[in-house]
């Protein structure tokens, strides 16, 4: 079915009139209410309604049924025939239907956008640093290299930031218009990159670049949030994950071919001022396919928040319902204990308990720096990715430099290398799928009698439901219970008699649901644990073997599997603190993602001095061994994460009220 995004409105009740707010029943959803009266027999004698008779207001739920509008005059009995056809029928009103329950193709159709416009934004922060010198001949107030490379600086800031100030406005209007609006401002400035001339000028341009892109990175997690139940959820997020990563690579790629083909412009394209000169296609190609993109986000992006869309459905039932009355067509029918007929408007109770705009903002900047400094779970988690993100950063400028220096390849050839990084981008994106499914093993997650099961903590940890930067509320879990398709917790009467059998012959499966219960928050730490190990590795093989007399290949298989390494690290982070603090997730993750651009942008800056002053290998040695320390952080979580979270003032919070 068709969906088109509406503004998002709170109910229009009549002014005057007084209300009472009902539960409403939770059964399947029906699809659309008909204009009929109940049969004669149920329909009880009441008083005709009109303007007069008050209004009774009902939460309205995805699984909400709606009742029948009444077809007679308000001025005839009640059981009369009416006097008159109602003006018109139930509007359409499979617009507004849950999310979760979308069939596969809508989507993976969503996920393709998003990742593909998660690709984009990775790959215009790879992209930049290859023409760096083109930039500092071109660009007026640079003096070296390093002033060129704030723009880089500027982008993560304005990427860091923009997601604080934006969520709450994806919370109220939904993420088809955050999308589109922040999409153009995206393209706009990523083409006033192209035409600028001044260093000032650059990095601005470069902040606003940042400010539009931010959204296609940090709300794509919550646009998986609501599509995708939570056993569902791994294989889209190692999708995205993996985008993110491949991205990162092709930028600098591509950007390094064509900054080392048009590295001379031609006389022409200085008499034109430098605005036509070759290498400016590193941006306005960008602009190109940003373009594309943004034309198919607009036709094809579906708005995918659960509140926003019953929202708009609630509207547009009670405006249903306002010119049913003007033509004097009062009540639905109100199934309790009987047929009853009564006025009513819809409401939802997300926008019911959804605060001032202002303060939204503001608990969306504070709370993340809050739980930063009092939550160690987040403390060290956004240390360890922001470092991992440091790392994926710094290898915009060292990789051409180390194999310039080592194997004496020009910048066009030194930028092939940046295919490790999409190698180990897509091995990793398979091992993060497979994982998840040896997870999901029957044997694993099943409950025998006789075993200790996890306990009630790691059960809630089970329901937890949020959203990367979007300050999702628990009320919209509640809208999510489908059964998901991959789910292996639903196990079957045949599986759990074979598990019983195999149980009395084989300790692993019941040590394993003993000591590592799949259903607790660290069970998204389990296996991060030992691919985690693959970022030091791979750091170490590159710092050491890059040398002259050690073929190429093999510094090369240390880029892949750094770049491994810091795929599962931001996989493991996303999950175990949405699995971890629920509602909350949404600060913590912001924290994280700040941590996380704010050592992006820093790196750059100090590379090309770590490798001149210290070497290759004392260089990327000494990073190699902070990302071994900090592989202790899932180890820790693993054996003492029920402890730790028992002492977290928001965990615990949530753990009471589980």
């Amino acid at each position: 079915m068709a969906e088109t995004p509406y503004p998002p409105s709170r109910p229009d009740d009549d002014p005057g009139q007084s209300h009472s707010v009902q539960p409403a029943a939770t059964t399947p959803e029906t699809s659309r209410p008909t204009s009929t009266n109940p049969p004669a027999q149920t329909c009880p004698q009441t008083l005709p309604l009109d303007t007069n008779t008050p209004i009774t207001t009902i939460y309205l739920t995805f699984s909400t049924p709606l009742p029948k509008a009444n077809n007679t005059s308000s001025s005839s009995p009640q059981c009369c025939p009416p006097q008159a056809p109602p003006p018109e029928e139930c509007p359409d009103l499979s617009k507004y239907t849950n999310p979760t329950t979308w069939p596969p193709r809508k989507k993976y159709t969503l996920l393709l956008l998003s990742c593909i416009a998660t690709f984009l934004t990775a790959y215009t922060a790879g992209s930049y640093s290859p023409p760096q010198h083109l930039l500092l001949r071109t660009l007026s107030g640079a003096s070296s290299t390093t002033d060129i490379l704030t723009g880089i600086t500027s982008f993560c800031l304005g990427f860091g930031l923009a997601p604080m100030f934006l969520a709450p406005f994806s919370e109220m209007n939904g993420r088809y218009p955050v999308f589109v609006i922040s999409g153009f401002v995206y393209v706009l400035f990523e083409a006033v990159c192209g035409v600028v001339d001044s260093l000032a000028g650059m990095v601005i341009a470069r902040m606003m670049v940042g400010i539009g892109a931010s959204v296609f990175s940090t709300m794509v997690g919550g646009v998986i949030s609501d599509i995708w139940d939570k056993e569902e959820r791994n294989t889209p997020m190692a999708l995205f994950a993996g985008s993110v990563i491949m991205g990162t690579g092709a930028g600098p790629l591509v950007g390094a071919y064509m900054a080392f083909r048009w590295d001379e412009p031609s006389a022409e394209d200085d008499s034109a001022g430098g605005l036509g000169a070759k290498w400016r296609w590193v941006f306005w190609h960008q602009v190109i396919m940003g373009a594309v993109l943004m034309f198919f986000l607009v036709i094809w992006f579906k708005e995918s928040r659960g509140s926003v869309l019953l929202s708009r459905k609630a509207r547009k039932l009670n405006e249903w319902y306002a010119r049913l009355e003007e033509a004097g067509f009062y009540g639905v029918w109100v199934v309790e204990e009987g047929a009853e007929l009564k006025r009513v408007r819809w409401i939802v109770k997300e926008d019911e308990e959804r605060s001032s705009i202002g303060k939204m903002i503001a608990i969306s900047v504070t709370r993340p720096f809050g739980m930063l400094f009092t939550e160690p779970v987040v403390f060290f988690f956004s240390l360890y990715v922001a470092f991992a993100w440091g790392i994926l950063y710094l290898t915009f400028g060292c990789i051409p430099l180390v194999f310039h220096r080592q194997y004496g390849w020009d910048l066009e050839k030194g930028g092939r290398v940046f295919l490790a990084l999409i190698v180990g981008a897509i091995l990793s994106t398979i091992l993060s799928i497979w994982q998840e499914r040896i997870l999901y093993h029957p044997q694993w997650r099943a409950v025998v009698p006789g075993e200790e099961g996890p306990t009630d903590d790691e059960e809630k940890g089970e329901q937890s439901d949020a959203v990367v930067q979007t300050g999702t509320s628990e009320d919209d879990d509640e809208e999510k219970r489908t059964p998901p398709l991959s789910s292996a917790s639903s196990t079957t009467s045949s599986a759990s008699s074979m598990i019983e059998a195999t149980s009395s012959t084989s300790k692993f499966w019941p040590f394993m649901r003993r000591r590592f219960p799949a259903q607790a928050p660290e069970a998204r730490l389990y296996f991060t644990c030992l691919t985690s190990t693959l970022l030091p590795i791979g750091m170490f093989l590159f710092g050491f073997t890059a040398r002259p007399h050690v073929h190429w290949i093999v510094p090369c298989i240390g880029i892949t599997l750094a770049a491994m390494g810091i795929l599962s690290v931001y996989l493991a982070v996303f999950n175990y603190l949405a699995d971890t603090y629920h509602k909350y997730a949404s600060s913590a993750l912001a924290a994280q993602s700040f941590c996380r651009n704010a050592l992006g942008g820093v790196f750059p800056l100090i590379t090309a001095s770590m490798v001149h002053n210290l070497g290759e290998a004392k260089a990327i040695g000494m990073l190699g061994g902070i990302a071994t320390a900090l592989t202790v952080v899932p180890w820790v979580l693993v054996f003492f994460g029920e402890t730790i979270r028992a002492r977290s003032p928001f965990a615990s919070e949530l753990s009471k009220r589980g």
